[in-house]
């Protein structure tokens, strides 16, 4: 029931969606960017994922079915169990007598659909829809849940109430309260609906009069529930109680970690509580460790600066860097990075703060400050453990930076991550932590800046810039190269300009309410050429490596993340929001 590649392009051609030479221009940038061509044609708007799927469907002779906007009866859409739906994709939307109609985005998946037949004990008659059908009839599972949730908190926090008459009492009493049934609750919930939501780290706030609590989704903190301050003591010391914290600790800072599990899903949860005026704020950040390294491809990095990187990994040695600020997605490239390396002819060995995905085959080390186990001292050990790779979590120190550099020097390919706003601000980072010039210019392979931007949902507006908007976005890009990009990249025509590009903006929707779902990345590769090489010893400013690196073909950020604007990945409001921060 797959549909033929061959069959998908005439049927296109023959229904008028695109030319043969569009089709065929459409095809050779697919194979050059490595993409499926079905994902080029809607990613960069050819054809609307809506007229594929039905295109699709019409060839496999199955019905198409859209459920975007509609609401699914919560009995229909439990036959299917939340899990296998969201592994499957596939959804329960109508039932009549014996008749299951499910949608689904494969239906050639004939075991499943036997499955649920037996398991159900209906006849299930599949439809063919898209993925942004099955994302919002997932989005009503969750919804379910949330209404759960929602009466489980109030249901146990009122408990509570009651119980402790809102009183703090002292730490014999707070680890007793930490250990009761309702503080229990109310700490799984949160983790819970945090992990339903897709948050990355959860923020309880205590301030005078309540508790806060916020979830970090795509980068951005949302307000989720407030809950009675009075509460606030029962659930720090449960958090304390599960990170093996002080419990009697009240004045310092504390750090700490646990496990938490959610259906098939394993979580390691670290833990951050500091003093504030009105108690103790908790931040948690949830990693999950069934989570897979992702391909470069799907991280954002395409064309020349994916060819770039590697092409570079091929060397056996020297350093690549990543750098951005906090939460911009350095250590996933890295992971990406490792999964390409990661071969039974190479060693590979890494320190890091935390570990955060777990990879087969790689040697993984914890650093561990409490015992002195740094990762200067975790470097030093690693290089006697006789590695092909090594990758350093982070470069903080001097001590960190000499290190990383010796072992990329004797042999060794170093990958790490800077804290630096752009790829050549980590050139005088690097030369201020006392690294000699000659040194970097000989080890340095690549340095690659990134930041995370919002991906568009399904549903978005299109608009082109005024004059105004040219006039305003000129004060942070320069709009000539901007527009030479994009005509490189073939997002416009030679003879069009940047007033004909089409660009996006977000349009809420029941499941996206501000219109986004889901991050990418935005990049800029800095090739360590010859040239570049010599600016490093003559000890050149950042600006200035960046305007070379510019004038030999660097793509920066801000221009890679106009031409994902182009395509409708994102918006350029976004791309100015996480540059400009």
């Amino acid at each position: 029931m797959k549909v033929d590649l061959k069959q998908l392009k005439s049927s296109i051609i023959e229904m008028g969606l695109l030319n043969k030479k569009q089709c065929e221009d459409a095809s050779k940038r697919a194979e050059k960017n490595h993409q499926s061509f079905e994902d080029l044609l809607i990613i960069e708007g050819l054809i609307s994922q809506n007229k594929l799927s039905n295109l699709k469907a019409f060839i496999l002779g199955v019905p198409f079915v859209n459920l975007e906007g509609v609401i699914i009866l919560p009995e229909i859409l439990k036959i299917i169990p939340e899990p296998i739906a969201r592994t499957h994709n596939i959804i329960a939307f109508r039932k009549d007598s014996n008749n299951l109609e499910v949608a689904m985005i494969n239906p050639e998946d004939l075991a499943t659909v036997d499955f649920i037949g037996k398991k159900a004990n209906l006849r299930i008659l599949p439809r063919l829809t898209t993925p942004d059908s099955i994302k919002n009839a997932l989005g009503q599972y969750q919804k379910t849940l949330e209404k759960e949730f929602g009466n489980i908190i109030k249901k146990e926090t009122d408990d509570m109430l009651i119980k402790t008459d809102g009183k703090k009492g002292g730490d014999e009493e707070l680890k007793k309260v930490a250990e009761e049934l309702p503080i229990i609750k109310i700490v799984d919930t949160l983790l819970k609906h945090a992990i339903l939501q897709g948050a990355s780290d959860i923020h309880i706030e205590p301030s005078e009069k309540e508790m806060i609590v916020r979830y970090r989704i795509d980068g951005i903190l949302r307000d989720v529930m407030v809950l009675p301050v009075l509460i606030n003591s029962g659930i720090v010391a449960r958090i304390k109680v599960l990170s093996n914290l002080k419990l009697d600790e009240h004045r310092l800072p504390q750090d700490g970690r646990f496990k938490f599990e959610s259906g098939e899903d394993n979580y390691s949860v670290r833990v951050s509580i500091l003093p504030i005026f009105d108690g103790e704020k908790i931040v948690m950040r949830l990693l999950s460790e069934n989570t897979q390294a992702i391909s470069l491809e799907q991280l954002g990095l395409s064309g020349a600066a994916l060819d770039m990187v590697e092409g570079k990994l091929r060397k056996p040695v020297g350093m690549t860097l990543v750098t951005g600020p906090t939460g911009s997605g350095k250590t996933t490239t890295l992971y990406s990075v490792l999964e390409i390396l990661n071969t039974s002819q190479v060693n590979i060995s890494t320190i890091e703060d935390p570990v955060e995905y777990r990879i087969p085959r790689i040697n993984q080390t914890q650093v561990n400050s409490k015992i002195g186990l740094t990762f200067a001292s975790g470097l030093r050990s690693l290089v006697r453990q006789d590695p092909n790779v090594i990758m350093v979590g982070e470069i903080r120190d001097n001590e960190t930076a000499s290190l990383a550099i010796n072992a990329s020097l004797t042999g060794h390919l170093v990958l790490s991550t800077l804290h630096t706003i752009s790829a050549a601000g980590a050139i005088p980072r690097l030369i201020d932590m006392e690294v000699e010039p000659f040194l970097l210019s000989s080890t340095l392979n690549i340095i690659i800046a990134q930041r995370l931007v919002r991906k568009l949902s399904s549903k978005k507006e299109k608009y082109t810039l005024k004059n105004e908007d040219l006039k305003n976005l000129s004060k942070y890009c320069d709009l000539d190269r901007v527009s030479r990009v994009l005509k490189e990249e073939k997002v416009i025509k030679t003879k069009d300009t940047i007033k004909d590009v089409v660009f996006y903006h977000p349009q809420p929707s029941p499941e996206s309410p501000d219109g986004y779902s889901g991050r990418i990345g935005i990049y800029e590769v800095l090739n360590v050429t010859e040239t570049i090489k010599e600016m490093i010893v003559k000890r050149n400013t950042s600006d200035e490596i960046q305007a070379q690196a510019q004038k030999e073909g660097m793509k920066t950020m801000i221009e890679d993340g106009f031409v994902k604007a182009a395509r409708g990945i994102t918006t350029i409001e976004e791309v100015l929001r996480v540059i400009m921060d």
